[in-house]
């Protein structure tokens, strides 16, 4: 089992940062690496129950991944199960993910806690994906 953990930190209110990665039509907006969009999801973090999202890249390839929003606690953290789908819709092996929000002196800071990975590299893949989606959320939250 491998765990990953990733800290930024925002230039916005607590709050506000809760609802960016909590709210459906606030997640889209960043959610997946760079370079890929989601054509079919149920994103919604602000409410406990089921949830997915099909990530498409440029060239066509779809990829789903689906779990359970498992608490919601506003702002503070949110929690959800991941588990990624294979080409016969297949749910594969399920990580935990956290997103805690705290304050900071100049806005609020989003740690993504994921854990139970099946081995190092599924770590280091998704510490690349959420690196990228970060980088979108960044751009938004200026």
């Amino acid at each position: 089992m491998a765990d990953l953990k990733l800290e930024r930190d925002f230039p916005v209110s607590p709050e506000d940062l809760f609802v960016w990665v909590t709210d459906g039509s606030k997640l889209l907006q960043w959610w997946g690496p760079e370079g890929m969009h989601v054509p079919d999801h149920n994103l919604d973090f602000s409410r406990t129950g089921p949830w997915f999202s099909v990530m498409e890249n440029s060239d066509g390839q779809q990829f789903k991944v689906s779990g359970h929003v498992t608490h919601v606690d506003p702002p503070h953290s949110v929690g959800f199960t991941w588990g990624w789908h294979d080409d016969q819709d297949q749910r594969g092996s399920e990580s935990h993910v956290t997103f805690s929000i705290a304050a900071t002196e100049t806005g609020a800071r989003l740690v993504i806690d994921h854990r139970e990975f099946a081995d190092a590299e599924a770590a280091e893949n998704h510490n690349t994906g959420w690196t990228s989606s970060l980088r979108k959320l960044e751009a938004q939250c200026q």
